[in-house]
């Protein structure tokens, strides 16, 4: 039998941890002595290892206790965890191959491209991190705070690749040489609002006017559209002015 304090030490946790499970009948001690003191056994330890295994997961304390609380084959439940594990490992990764890409560009003085920026993001906490220099910005400026806003991953990473696209496309209209009002370049932006639409995020053209207006004025959105492309934030105004222009 281990003592609570013998099992925090074993499984690199706290006791402060174990009494919290013991009170939401996640991880029962075998015994408790006259004295209050819980004594742990072997079956406690392996079920303690199996909340671990699904917290590192994220798994809210709720739901594994509903899952462990069940029958459950020891042998079947860690090759599930196996895999859920290397599934994680994998996207954590991609995440270190993007940030050693960034890491790279930034060191030679070259600019990330716009698909290698957004490789790797694959869960909430990652999108959270990767936009937590532009909403400290927001709250700063604006008092406007988008931190605490639950992030739908999927549509994130959709609205993501839309994005990257949306810009690389405009960004080589201006390098071809293209007008603001040329008919392609003004098609394009009609298949971006039309996007964000069907993404629920309702742009008319003059919402959209109204950000590229933000654009220019804002220093942290015009550096990032200028470190694409020198002018780039100016052309995307003018873009704008000449779509909503066409549809009066």
């Amino acid at each position: 039998m281990f003592t609570v304090h013998e099992v925090a030490k074993l499984a690199h946790t706290t006791v402060k941890t174990l009494h919290h499970y013991h009170k939401i009948g996640l991880l029962i001690p075998e015994q408790t002595t006259e004295a209050g003191y819980r004594l742990y056994g072997k079956k406690d330890l392996e079920r303690l290892q199996q909340i671990l295994f699904y917290k590192e997961l994220h798994f809210p304390l709720k739901e594994i206790k509903q899952l462990l609380d069940g029958e459950i084959n020891r042998k079947n439940t860690l090759i599930q965890q196996k895999y859920l594990l290397e599934q994680k490992i994998d996207r954590f990764k991609g995440l270190i191959k993007t940030i050693n890409s960034s890491l790279k560009n930034a060191k030679e003085g070259v600019d990330i491209d716009m698909e290698t920026m957004f490789k790797g993001f694959e869960t909430e906490e990652e999108w959270q991190e990767v936009l937590k220099d532009q909403n400290e910005h927001l709250k700063k400026e604006y008092d406007f705070d988008l931190s605490n806003k639950t992030i739908d991953v999927e549509s994130m990473n959709d609205s993501a690749m839309e994005a990257q696209s949306f810009n690389e496309d405009m960004i080589q209209f201006l390098q071809d040489g293209f007008s603001p009002n040329n008919s392609k370049v003004l098609d394009r932006v009609k298949k971006h609002l039309a996007f964000l639409e069907k993404k629920d995020h309702p742009s008319t053209p003059q919402d959209f006017l109204n950000q590229t207006e933000h654009f220019i004025v804002d220093d942290f959105h015009r550096d990032m559209l200028e470190k694409w492309q020198v002018g780039y934030t100016y052309f995307l105004n003018k873009v704008a002015a000449s779509y909503l222009s066409s549809i009066k």
